[in-house]
């Protein structure tokens, strides 16, 4: 390459958990440069998610932690031409893209919920995440499944 890498910038933690993982979530839940609103959506969908596992025994950030966990990919696949052919070519994922795909995933199946608030929906989704169902695991479950058949191709990877 020409240019060398820009330097990766440090992500601060957040006022309320001091985590860094809460931060990016944050920003990526973050429209029009609104990250107050950000915040406090995030903030409003923990408090209900404590609501609901009172008797759970874990805090809200350890459920969506764990939300988090169930639904980052481990594989994906690529479309890649080879002689005139396109194949899907499952390939792992960088540690840092993990965590993007499954917190843009976990948003937008969220904002697609039915709900009053973005908080209610943001919170149904890190309960159903927690759980192992709703739409954010089905979309990893499938990505899996996608490369687990097209796994014949992987001897295609550039």
């Amino acid at each position: 390459m020409r240019k060398t890498k820009p330097k990766k910038r440090i992500m601060l933690p957040d006022p309320v958990y001091h985590d860094p993982y809460v931060t990016r979530f944050v920003n990526n839940l973050m429209l029009n440069g609104k990250k107050n609103l950000a915040f406090k959506i995030f903030y409003d969908s923990l408090e209900i998610i404590s609501d609901k596992f009172k008797n759970e025994g874990k805090t809200p950030l350890e459920i969506f932690r764990q939300a988090l966990d169930n639904v980052t990919p481990q594989v994906e696949v690529k479309a890649r031409r080879v002689g005139g052919a396109t194949f899907q070519v499952p390939m792992e994922i960088r540690a840092d893209r993990k965590v993007s795909i499954s917190m843009k995933n976990m948003i937008s199946f969220a904002r697609k919920r039915t709900g009053h608030s973005m908080a209610e929906r943001l919170a149904a989704e890190l309960m159903a995440a927690y759980k192992l169902e709703g739409g954010a695991y089905k979309k990893k479950e499938d990505t899996h499944r996608m490369a687990e058949a097209n796994k014949a191709f992987a001897h295609f990877r550039f």
